[in-house]
C-alpha cells in the first residue's frame, strides 16, 4: 500500500472558481476512490487550490503526511503559478493528472504547469484521461509503484557480508554515492560472524530444517560433498544471517561467500535461496533480497524490483548462450529462490521440483546446491550498471521457457547441471546484449515492469537504457 497525496488545482478568479468548484471536487472524489479501490491510502488537501496562499498551505498539509507520491489534479483550467508554489512545498515525487474534456480544459492547465516545472528542472510525471478507464488508472499506478520503490530505498540499510569477491569491480559500489543518490546506507559485516554465530544455533532447530528439506525437496547425499551434517551447517548459517539481519536492522543484503566460505566452511546457497524466498522451514516470512558474491549493484537492482513488484527477485549469471535456440542459460551457484521452480504460493509445490545436489569442485567445503529449472513465463530483466561512474538501468524484456525434463537436463548439463537454471529468450539480439550489457549478473521478476523502471530512473536521476525491444 502506498500513501498518495492529492491536491486539486483550480482557476484563480473567484467568480470562475465558484462555478467550477463542484466539478473540480467531483473529479477529485473519483480519483481518490479509484486509488483507494486499488488498495492505496489517499491524503487529500482539505481545500481546493485557487489562491497562492492555498497553494502553499494545502501542499504543506499534504506533505506533512509524507506521501510516497503527490498528485496535482487538473480537471479545469488552473493558474500555473499555483502549481509552482505547491510543488515548492512538495518534496517528494510528483505527478500531474488531467482530464480530457472539451469544455473544462484541465489538459491546458496541466501543460502550462508542466512546462513551468520543466523550466526550473523539477522532475515530474504526467498522466491524462479518465481514471474510470482501466488503462488510465494503470498509467497512474505505474507512477505510484515507481515512487513507492524510490521511497522504500530512502533511509534503508544494505548489509554487506565480506568484501569484493574474486576481483569483481562490478560488484563493489561507492557508499558515498549510494547515500547521496539513493538514500541507502551500507553496513559492513565480516563473514566470520556467520561462521561464529552458526555454531550457536540450536541443534534441534537445524535438524528440523534438514528434515523439512528432506521431506519436501529431493536431497542427494553423497557422503562427502553433501552430508546431513553439511546440510545442517548451511541451515545454521541461514539462521545466523537472519539473526544478523534483525540485529543490524538490514533491509537487504549481500554475502561474499567465495572463496573463504566456499573453500573452508560451506556454501551460502541455502542461505541465499531461502532469504530470497517468501517462506522457509519455519513458515511464511517476508522476502529479504540477498545477492551472492556480495554484489552491491545486484542487490540494489533486486531491491528496486522487489519494491515495484512485491515478488521474489531472481539473481543469476549470464552463464551461456545457446545460439542454436537463441536462448540464454541464466544460472548461478544455487542462488535462485526456490519460489521460481513453480512460482506457487505453496512451498511444497515449488520444492518438489527442487533438487539439493552435492556442491561441485569449485566449492571444496561442500554443502547443497539448490538446483531447479525456473518455471516458464514473461519476465522483466534488469541490472544497474555504471558507465564512467554514472549509474544506468539496463532493461530487457524476455521470457523463461521450459522444454520438458529431458531437454532441460540436456541443456543444463552443458554448463553446471547442479546449479539452478532459467532458460531465457530475451527480446534483444545476442550481439547487442553482449556488446552493451555492463555486468556478468542479471536479475528478473515476472511481468512487465519496464514503465515502472523508467519512472524510477527519472526520479533517481539514473540513465534508462532499454536493450532490444
Amino acid at each position: 500500500m502506498a500513501r498518495i497525496g492529492l491536491l486539486t488545482i483550480s482557476d484563480g478568479r473567484d467568480f470562475v472558481h465558484r462555478d467550477i468548484a463542484d466539478w473540480a471536487r467531483s473529479s477529485e472524489d473519483a480519483i481518490a476512490a479509484a486509488l483507494e479501490g486499488a488498495g492505496h491510502e489517499v491524503v487529500r488537501a482539505p481545500e481546493l487550490v485557487w489562491t497562492n496562499e492555498l497553494a502553499s498551505s494545502q501542499a504543506r498539509l499534504v506533505a506533512e503526511a509524507r506521501p510516497d507520491l503527490t498528485i496535482f489534479n487538473y480537471s479545469v483550467w488552473a493558474f500555473p503559478h499555483f502549481s509552482m508554489l505547491a510543488a515548492d512545498a512538495t518534496p517528494g515525487p510528483l505527478v500531474l493528472l488531467s482530464n480530457i474534456d472539451p469544455v473544462q480544459p484541465g489538459m491546458v492547465g496541466m501543460l502550462a504547469a508542466g512546462g513551468a516545472l520543466d523550466q526550473i528542472g523539477r522532475v515530474h510525471g504526467r498522466v491524462w484521461g479518465d481514471v474510470a478507464d482501466p488503462a488510465t488508472l494503470e498509467r497512474l499506478l505505474v507512477h505510484v509503484r515507481a515512487a513507492q520503490a524510490v521511497g522504500g530505498l530512502r533511509g534503508s540499510t544494505f548489509g554487506r557480508f565480506g568484501g569484493r569477491p574474486m576481483g569483481m569491480y562490478t560488484a563493489v559500489a561507492n557508499t558515498d554515492q549510494w547515500l547521496a543518490a539513493f538514500g541507502v546506507d551500507v553496513e559492513e559485516i565480516d563473514q566470520w560472524e556467520i561462521v561464529r554465530r552458526s555454531e550457536l544455533v540450536s541443534p534441534t532447530r537445524a535438524k528440523e530444517g534438514r528434515e523439512w528439506l528432506e521431506k519436501h525437496a529431493n536431497v542427494h547425499y553423497d557422503g562427502k560433498q553433501l552430508t546431513p551434517e553439511l546440510l545442517e551447517r548451511q541451515i545454521r548459517s541461514y539462521h545466523a544471517v537472519r539473526e544478523l539481519i534483525d540485529e543490524w536492522n538490514l533491509d537487504f543484503s549481500g554475502i561474499k561467500g567465495q572463496p573463504e566460505l566456499t573453500t573452508h566452511f560451506t556454501t551460502m546457497d541455502i542461505t541465499e535461496a531461502f532469504l530470497n524466498d517468501p517462506y522457509d522451514w519455519e513458515g511464511p516470512k517476508p522476502t529479504h533480497v540477498t545477492a551472492t558474491e556480495s554484489d552491491m549493484d545486484a542487490a540494489l537492482t533486486m531491491q528496486i524490483l522487489k519494491l515495484i513488484s512485491g515478488d521474489p527477485v531472481l539473481f543469476a549469471d549470464v552463464r551461456h548462450y545457446h545460439a542454436d535456440r537463441d536462448i540464454w542459460d541464466l544460472a548461478n551457484s544455487g542462488q535462485h529462490a526456490t519460489w521460481y521452480a513453480a512460482r506457487s504460493d505453496d512451498p511444497a509445490e515449488n520444492l518438489r521440483r527442487v533438487h539439493l545436489y552435492p556442491e561441485v569442485f569449485f566449492f571444496p567445503a561442500g554443502g547443497a546446491s539448490v538446483h531447479h529449472v525456473a518455471a516458464p513465463g514473461d519476465m522483466t530483466l534488469a541490472r544497474l550498471t555504471r558507465h564512467s561512474g554514472r549509474y544506468r538501468m539496463q532493461v530487457v524484456r524476455g521470457a523463461f521457457e521450459d522444454y520438458g525434463d529431458e531437454v532441460n537436463e540436456q541443456l543444463a548439463r552443458q554448463s553446471t547441471f547442479e546449479w539452478p537454471h532459467a532458460f531465457t529468450r530475451m527480446d534483444v539480439p545476442a550481439d547487442e546484449f553482449l556488446s552493451r550489457f555492463g555486468a556478468n549478473h542479471i536479475h528478473a521478476v515476472p511481468g512487465d515492469y519496464v514503465a515502472e523502471l523508467e519512472q524510477v530512473c527519472r526520479l533517481l536521476d539514473v540513465d534508462f537504457q532499454r536493450l532490444g525491444g
